[in-house]
């Protein structure tokens, strides 16, 4: 590990750097500037385009080629250079604006002579947050279609897996931690994979809006200019240019509504996957999984014989520090004071540090469930050892056919005793009356085989 990340405030920069590559281009300073620039070099471009606004003319290939370069081609050497101009421009935005000038007005020839006269129209009637909320915008849409929902694809793989591989397999219940109906660990799987399906489409489906219409969203500066321009929908043309749903009412800021309902989403996902761990966790306490052994690996310092469940404890202490900021960023970003303050610019900044968390603990999710081996003789013991189960079925196949209080006769037969066995239960059963083809289905009946329909459900996820 490199000095650099030995000594990194956040783990993210430090002990998790590796796992969180794929979202620094994305949520770094570096990524935030770059989305500036394209957004930037996007509305020059679309001004020029403009007939109404004569001043700007349209710019040849050659112009537009220079502009795209500047925006597709931009390094981290010039975001070193954008924060050098910030360092006396003090302000982000104005310092993008400036960069972008000082690179066209250090271009020769013909290129100079076209794009020098159009320097003033970068940035032109734009207040920062008509680039900031768009740059946002494009920065949360790539990572969260290129990256979180690709890695929440592996894990629905992965236990979707899981789920067909184990329809089968009986477990046993155990609602309020107590000796419950069976099911099969394939159909506990694919519970969860349906309610991820669910959580994926509606984070998939959140819209992130953007909007450029000025300093108060009334077109002010525009419409002074050039009040012969229908700027609204000039500005819905070119939002929805870069791919994003136009917003046209708002204030300075775009309300980051948006924002909250995608965080929100986000954090309902990994409130299932905490759910998920929680439970394979103490289902490796309880002995129904095993986990790969790994050569060289120590599970506690002091006692040999550990191995322990640390990708689930990584995944929900990870889970857990995302959503607490997800939740922060649904309680406050859609608040702003009266037309705008600068309170989001500061939260903004660590949407990076949810995503990440929510990253690493995607990480250590799909490595853990890597390393389960399913212990089905330890399954198949508890089963065996909990024939109360059965009293369900047996007062409920009492009701059917009318016999008297079936489950008072149940409850004192079961309820808070030890020792209900397999002899136990069926001389009970033999003493009902009962049609001979139900007491026989009874009879047969045993912990293992009462799993209803699960293993259909299992295989149809």
């Amino acid at each position: 590990m490199p000095d650099s990340a030995l000594l990194a405030l956040s783990p993210l920069d430090g002990r998790y750097a590796s796992k969180v590559d794929a979202l620094r281009p994305i949520f770094s300073e570096y990524g935030l500037i770059k989305a500036r620039i394209k957004v930037e070099v996007e509305w020059l471009l679309a001004l020029a385009a403009e007939p109404g606004i004569a001043e700007l003319a349209p710019f040849s290939s050659a112009a537009q080629a220079r502009l795209r370069v500047l925006a597709e081609g931009f390094s981290v050497a010039h975001a070193a250079r954008v924060k050098e101009i910030e360092r006396t421009t003090n302000h982000d935005v104005k310092a993008v604006e400036y960069f972008i000038k000082e690179q066209l007005r250090d271009d020769a020839g013909a290129l100079a002579e076209e794009l020098g006269p159009a320097l003033e129209f970068v940035h032109f009637a734009c207040t920062s947050e008509d680039i900031n909320n768009l740059s946002y915008a494009l920065m949360l849409r790539e990572a969260r279609d290129a990256v979180l929902l690709p890695a929440i694809d592996g894990v629905v793989a992965s236990l979707r897996r899981l789920a067909h591989e184990q329809a089968a397999q009986p477990m046993l219940s155990r609602t309020h931690g107590q000796t419950a109906s069976p099911t099969t660990l394939g159909k506990e799987v694919a519970n969860v994979v349906a309610r991820l399906e669910r959580q994926r489409r509606q984070i998939a489906a959140v819209e992130l809006t953007g909007k450029i219409n000025g300093a108060v969203g009334n077109y002010n500066a525009h419409a002074a200019s050039y009040p012969d321009v229908d700027w609204p929908a000039f500005a819905q043309r070119f939002v929805e240019s870069l791919g994003l749903p136009f917003n046209p009412w708002t204030t300075q800021i775009e309300p980051h509504d948006n924002i909250a309902e995608l965080g929100d989403a986000v954090r309902r996902a990994n409130t299932v996957l905490v759910d998920l761990a929680r439970d394979v966790w103490g289902y490796i306490s309880l002995g129904y999984f095993r986990q790969k052994l790994k050569e060289g690996e120590i599970g506690s310092s002091t006692m040999p014989h550990k191995v322990n469940p640390i990708d689930f404890e990584n995944a929900e202490g990870n889970f857990g520090l995302a959503n607490a900021l997800f939740e922060h960023f649904s309680a406050k970003l859609p608040i702003s004071r009266w037309q705008r303050d600068l309170t989001d610019s500061t939260v903004l900044r660590a949407l990076g540090t949810a995503f990440g968390h929510t990253q690493v603990a995607l990480d250590s999710l799909a490595k853990g469930l890597g390393k389960l081996q399913v212990n089905p003789q330890r399954l198949d013991a508890d089963l065996d050892a909990a024939w109360e189960v059965l009293a369900e079925a047996v007062q409920t196949v009492m009701r059917r056919h009318g016999l008297p209080n079936p489950y008072e006769q149940l409850k004192a037969l079961t309820r808070g005793r030890d020792g209900i066995d397999a002899e136990a239960m069926r001389a009970f059963i033999a003493a009902l009356d009962l049609p001979a083809d139900a007491r026989a289905r009874l009879q047969a009946l045993t912990p293992g085989a009462y799993v209803g329909l699960a293993e259909r459900l299992a295989r149809a996820v």
